[in-house]
């Protein structure tokens, strides 16, 4: 046994003491995918989704989300963040988001990319939702999945 948790002691909550680690640059690549019918992404390609740009606003939701993570996800230590970059390529069957978030402190930024794909992927859901639907309001063809840290960097100064 010998277990040692770190988030839960004697039944309660703990944050990670990170107070003597020392800054690094940190750097995390998130990525995920959302199905969507052929006449979703043609859309969304030609900018004729009824509620705009899809990638303009899920690339601010996303951003708006990895700044937003430690009040998401509750042991998440509140870091600054030095750079976001999200960007969506457009697949045959599928939307490919990748998120890009460094920062130079005492913890990880995973949580914030995984967070950033995540919320990137609904927003577009809920930009397309409308054209998704079938007759009976629901989302056959619609799916989000494949989300997972590509790759996580660390280095000294």
């Amino acid at each position: 046994m010998g277990e040692k948790f770190t988030h839960i002691k004697e039944g309660k909550a703990n944050m990670v003491d990170i107070t003597d680690k020392k800054p690094v640059h940190r750097k995390a690549v998130s990525t995920g995918s959302i199905y969507l019918s052929h006449k979703t992404l043609s859309e969304i390609k030609n900018k004729k989704v009824e509620k705009g740009d899809v990638f303009s606003v899920a690339r601010i939701a996303s951003i708006l989300a990895i700044k937003k993570t430690f009040n998401l996800i509750p042991m998440c230590h509140q870091i600054e963040i030095t750079s976001i970059d999200v960007d969506f390529s457009i697949k045959d069957t599928y939307i490919m988001a990748t998120v890009i978030v460094k920062s130079t402190g005492k913890t990880g930024v995973e949580m914030e990319a995984l967070t950033g794909v995540s919320i990137a992927l609904l927003t577009i859901w809920d930009m397309v939702k409308s054209i998704e639907k079938d007759s009976k309001g629901n989302y056959p063809n619609t799916e989000i999945n494949g989300i997972k840290v590509e790759e996580k960097i660390k280095e000294s100064f």
